[in-house]
């Protein structure tokens, strides 16, 4: 069980992101407390509503949110939560913590984290299995981020090979047996 863990679910814009309210329910249902940091791209997949609804915790998106003051949010969220699960794992944002890149509410997130880090990548499979984004998984893994390798099976693309991510209930199987 996930009882009492305070987990920031990180949310990319790969089409997996209809994937997150379920996964982010089953987080609640194993006795998480559920903060979602979305970027721009998971926001056109899956509503914030939605999110905020089954968390009952607002969505962080933004760095500078005009409607609000200013606070280090990327700061404050690292320093509440107990694990960052990014589900699902674009190319773009396992590119961007590779190589240190802050430009969004997440990457800032995850720079600011300094306890564990899963990343469940979620892409075509021609995109997986690039070199330069092995090149990525790689080096996140020489730092201790974890890994939720994604699955084979049907992509959203039509293909069929490795590139879906883990089914929900796994990933939090997969949590409960590490954390």
């Amino acid at each position: 069980m996930l009882n009492g863990k305070k987990i920031l679910l990180g949310i990319s814009g790969g089409i997996a992101a209809f994937k997150t309210p379920e996964l982010a329910r089953k987080l609640i249902k194993a006795g998480a407390e559920v903060r979602v940091i979305a970027t721009q791209n998971a926001l056109k997949i899956v509503s914030p509503i939605t999110l905020a609804t089954l968390t009952h915790n607002n969505v962080y998106s933004e760095i500078f949110d005009p409607e609000t003051n200013y606070s280090p949010e990327h700061i404050s969220n690292a320093e509440w939560g107990d694990l960052l699960l990014v589900a699902p794992a674009t190319a773009n944002i396992i590119g961007k913590f590779a190589n240190g890149i802050a430009d969004d509410a997440l990457s800032t997130t995850f720079l600011a984290f300094d306890k564990p880090v899963f990343i469940a990548p979620a892409m075509n499979n021609k995109m997986y299995n690039h070199p330069i984004v092995q090149r990525n998984i790689r080096q996140l893994q020489a730092i201790d981020i974890q890994i939720i390798e994604p699955t084979e099976g049907l992509l959203a693309c039509g293909t069929e090979g490795k590139g879906r991510m883990e089914e929900p209930e796994n990933i939090v199987a997969f949590l409960e047996e590490i954390v």
